[in-house]
């Protein structure tokens, strides 16, 4: 298989695109800086990069609306075996762990310096052992070929224009291949107007605060619906992604 290895200037769309770099400078150290950082219901310590090459420098402002809207459907991660794409600093990981002792998998590019700043902010915030993390590249084959995390989610990951193929492809196996460890209840609908049931087994939950043009939204949606799966919108600009059903293809 083809390794889906991409350097900062293949992240984005072209430059006539809706999409831009701005985000990135001309660094070649990889010093950090530690900031607190209000989550609901309590401060994290996090340790950030000035700079790292593949984005994940910095916690962006997204995630905080995603932790508030997490919050308020609560019910909805309880019993849930998590994994994170684009864990980045590891916050919102670390913060669902300690409001909700979530049992949640850290995953990022394959990069042992964001590995370990993971597991330090791990540690800065009171987590020992440091919360289980996969390094795992976007397209790439998966490392665990029976994946069981039946919720995935992820905060400001669509970015990245010219990774939606390679992204769509694992998420495709992550919700397609999914083994369930024990017996999991019906699952049932997330749509906008049914909030309080219970999301479906498997689920990827996605939000983005991200300025991405509509362009590049629907280009990430059509290819998700031409990988045979389906998209939800509910609300606060987040989504439900699930396998469609059969009858559905």
């Amino acid at each position: 298989m083809e390794t889906a290895l991409f350097s900062p200037s293949s992240l984005f769309a072209d430059s006539d695109g809706n999409s831009t770099d701005e985000e990135f400078t001309d660094s070649s150290h990889q010093d950090f800086v530690e900031r607190k950082h209000q989550f609901p219901g309590m401060e994290l310590l996090v340790r950030e990069f000035y700079f790292h090459e593949l984005n994940a420098n910095l916690l962006w402002p997204g995630t905080f609306a995603f932790a508030e809207w997490l919050v308020e459907h609560r019910s909805w991660l309880e019993g849930r075996r998590t994994l994170e794409l684009g864990s980045g600093t590891g916050a919102l990981a670390i913060f669902l762990h300690k409001s909700f002792k979530l049992d949640i998998t850290t995953s990022d590019y394959d990069d042992k310096a964001i590995e370990e700043n993971i597991a330090h902010n791990c540690q800065a915030n009171g987590i020992s052992p440091a919360l289980p993390h996969l390094k795992h590249t976007w397209g790439d084959s998966f490392p665990i070929s029976n994946p069981h995390w039946d919720l995935i989610i992820a905060s400001d990951i669509l970015l990245y224009v010219k990774q939606y193929p390679n992204l769509i492809k694992t998420l495709t196996f992550l919700l397609r291949a999914y083994t369930p460890e024990v017996a999991d209840s019906e699952p049932r609908d997330c749509q906008q107007h049914d909030l309080v049931s219970a999301l479906p087994r498997p689920a990827f939950l996605m939000s983005w605060r991200r300025r991405i043009g509509k362009e590049d939204e629907l280009l990430f949606f059509s290819g998700c619906g031409e990988a045979g799966l389906e998209v939800n919108h509910l609300g606060s600009r987040v989504y439900c992604i699930k396998p469609k059903e059969r009858r559905d293809e």
